[in-house]
């Protein structure tokens, strides 16, 4: 059996070592050849001991120095590049069939990018690459040759129910809609009144997922939900208006997919990430992921609601920046990135989040991006905007 390479951009974040969690359950199939992280550096370092890969890039370059040094204290032989050319070049090292494209927020477009316009087949678990760069996202996989296969579990689990053939057209195969699950986050019952209120670690206390702060908290909000709708309409190819969002607290079904003749197939599995990535990692194989099986004997019930647009604005905002398009999901994007960083720092109020967000949309008005450049002056665009609403609060 040949070893697949694997390249895992964002390794030291919760996708990341999940993602190593299942490499190193199936070394007859899979080798970590490069990592990439930010800047820590204790986590790298025991990755580097524990997996050997061949070359690593940080992308702060004194973290990068401390890694080296470490690693050479020690003998162990291990390219160390840094800055944003050293994660591109990680992102399309030669030895390598998959890159995880795990770097959270708007850093990981570029390493993301680097991977497709290699060829590489790309689990992609950084929506914001579609959500900013979605047209040139799409047309840079169809002209490079690369495959996209889907990490978030919702779209992973979209991509588990549709028929093989889907690239063909989903009217092809009969589609109708498909149905992204939500949990609803820790907020989803507690009365609205009291959210302005509500702390950092409260809405990163997520009741059924594992997951990081930044991540947590749009969970809390739902944005997160609102970023999956937009990126679910470039990777299936659906408008907003074949795209339903789903309430279901349990988080046993992860999505959804309804057919013309009445048919709604569902994945079903425990709350856990490894799911989704070894089944990109193996695909279309299906390997073992260490995963808890799902026992339905255990389980009261499942429900579904639908989701309250009122105490969730920033849902409503997602689907207002994918219908008025151009450069809106940027700025949705770029202005949620700051509002949640100053929230979590606790120098804005909960619900000041969806506030700040929707003034940068109101003033947002460039066209559609045509290269990255583009992408990046409407994200600097809409970050400088953002702070300069974020002053108000302090």
């Amino acid at each position: 059996m040949t070893v697949r390479g694997i390249v895992v951009l964002g390794s030291t974040g919760s996708i990341g070592r999940s993602t190593l969690d299942v490499v190193a359950r199936h070394p007859d199939r899979f080798r970590a050849v490069a990592l990439s992280a930010r800047q820590d550096v204790d986590t790298l370092y025991e990755q580097c001991l524990a997996h050997r890969p061949d070359c690593v890039a940080m992308l702060e370059p004194e973290a990068a120095q401390r890694l080296r040094s470490r690693l050479s204290a020690v003998g162990l032989r291990c390219e160390v590049l840094s800055g944003p050319e050293g994660m591109r070049t990680v992102a399309a090292i030669e030895g390598a069939d998959s890159v995880m494209a795990a770097i959270v927020g708007a850093a990981g477009l570029e390493p993301t990018l680097a991977a497709v316009r290699a060829g590489r087949r790309v689990l992609l678990a950084n929506k914001e690459a579609l959500v900013m760069a979605g047209g040139l996202f799409i047309d840079a996989v169809e002209r490079h040759g690369a495959e996209l296969l889907p990490i978030d579990s919702e779209h992973n689990a979209i991509f588990q129910c549709l028929p093989r053939d889907f690239a063909r057209g989903l009217a092809h195969g009969g589609v109708r809609r498909i149905l992204l699950t939500a949990s609803g986050g820790p907020f989803r019952a507690v009365p609205i009144e009291r959210l302005e209120a509500v702390t950092p670690d409260e809405a990163c206390a997520h009741p059924n997922w594992v997951m990081g702060r930044k991540i947590s908290v749009d969970s809390a909000t739902m944005m997160n939900k609102g970023l999956e709708v937009i990126e679910a309409h470039w990777l299936f190819g659906l408008p907003r208006s074949r795209i339903d969002v789903v309430i279901h607290p349990q988080s046993v079904i992860h999505s959804m997919v309804e057919y013309e003749d009445g048919s709604v197939l569902a994945q079903m599995g425990n709350p856990d990430m490894r799911t989704p990535i070894a089944h990109a990692l193996a695909y279309p194989d299906r390997v073992e992921a260490g995963v808890e099986r799902l026992d339905l004997t255990r389980m009261a019930a499942l429900s579904f609601e639908a989701p309250d647009l009122v105490r969730f604005p920033c849902l409503a905002l997602a689907f207002r920046a994918l219908e008025q398009g151009g450069a809106a999901p940027i700025a949705l994007n770029a202005a949620n990135e700051c509002a949640v960083e100053r929230f979590l720092a606790g120098a804005v109020p909960f619900q000041g989040i969806a506030r700040v967000v929707e003034e940068v949309l109101d003033a947002t008005r460039l066209p559609p991006p045509t290269d990255l450049a583009s992408v990046a002056e409407a994200d600097r665009e809409a970050r400088h905007r953002a702070r300069a609403i974020l002053q108000r609060f302090a």
